[in-house]
């Protein structure tokens, strides 16, 4: 895919409130890790995360989202009148029905004309959204489209260590350290057409690629049936995921490169979703991109699901980590498996 007329105009986020570090969290399992004859420091060790933020209890996620929304609106200077589209793409979603882009949506005082929906793919729920907007764009149906999402990792936390607690074994362990990573913010992006554009940085195209053999390694419950048949629980492989993930990612980044017509040392920087640290050495090492051209937030912020690649985004904008003309890739991937890379002309 690629665009011609579409451009990233702004960023909005809010971080949660509540910082939680993976020491706190080792206080919690001390029965588990004298079970397991664990020493402290290994929760760290596993994942690079020193901590991670929690939204206050109840804390809705449509609150988070118009929170990011209002200063990605304010941040690119237009009028909410002129956003034609509204997508919430996060995991976290209050409902069933309606979508949780409707509250938001609300929130933010948007014209009746704008298309407003839900779209869910695992991480990659905001880089669809954008996928979604520039292609609207494109076609000249909109001029400018907003993406939001909120996530929280407070609860599926709380409950996989109640889980592990209540186990006390290793395999338990295994499947549920990943989900220990999990932060909480929010995030917006809103795309221009050109012709409204005044900062916005362009929209070059992008590639995806799929290997949903693996679409049970990761998996996020209940289910959605009336009602639901089974226990709220997460758990993931992490060996496969890793591995599995990492043969995506070479493949989509291979076809990635092609589809951009880079030549062999571009991109000049990328911005990967935050998994941790096993997970970025990893993926580096394998499309031969070093430390120097990636930037991170997995440390301070853990993995925030679909907000964890915008979010990294945009501040990485504003501590300049990126310079003029700057070729940006944009490297997701999600449960599923799925995997999205978008290019940028900074």
């Amino acid at each position: 895919m690629k665009y011609s007329k579409v451009y990233i105009e702004s960023f909005g986020y809010e971080l949660a409130p509540n910082v939680v570090s993976s020491a706190d969290i080792e206080k919690r399992l001390e029965p588990l890790y004298e079970a397991l004859h664990f020493q402290k420091g290994q929760l760290e060790a596993l994942t690079g995360i020193h901590e991670r933020r929690f939204w206050d209890p109840g804390f809705k996620m449509s609150k988070g989202a118009i929170l990011a929304g209002q200063k990605a609106i304010e941040n690119a200077n237009i009028s909410p009148d002129d956003i034609g589209m509204l997508i919430y793409g996060g995991v976290c979603r209050e409902n069933l029905e309606p979508a949780t882009a409707c509250a938001v949506a609300d929130g933010l005082d948007l014209t009746p004309k704008a298309m407003v929906y839900d779209v869910s793919n695992a991480c990659l729920g905001i880089m669809n959204g954008m996928v979604e907007i520039a292609n609207a764009i494109e076609l000249g149906q909109i001029r400018s489209g907003l993406v939001l999402s909120c996530e929280s990792a407070r609860q599926i936390v709380d409950l996989s260590i109640n889980r592990m607690l209540e186990n006390r074994d290793m395999d338990t362990f295994k499947k549920c350290v990943a989900t220990l990573t999990g932060g909480s913010g929010a995030v917006a992006v809103l795309l221009t057409d050109e012709s409204v554009s005044k900062q916005g940085h362009r929209l070059l195209g992008g590639v995806t690629r799929n290997a949903t053999r693996h679409h049970d390694l990761c998996t996020w419950g209940p289910d959605t049936g009336i009602p639901a048949s089974g226990l709220h629980f997460m758990q993931t492989d992490s060996v496969g995921v890793l591995e599995n993930g990492v043969t995506l990612g070479i493949e989509t980044f291979n076809a990635f490169k092609s589809e951009m017509a880079w030549t062999a040392d571009q991109p000049d920087k990328i911005i990967c979703h935050q998994v941790g640290a096993t997970h970025q050495s990893n993926i580096l090492n394998a499309i031969g991109i070093s430390k120097e051209q990636d930037f991170t937030t997995f440390k301070y912020l853990g993995n925030i699901g679909t907000v964890s690649l915008p979010i990294t985004l945009a501040i990485a904008d504003q501590r300049e980590f990126f310079e003029p003309y700057d070729l940006v890739g944009l490297l997701g991937i999600g449960s599923g498996l799925n995997c999205l890379m978008l290019g940028l002309k900074w």
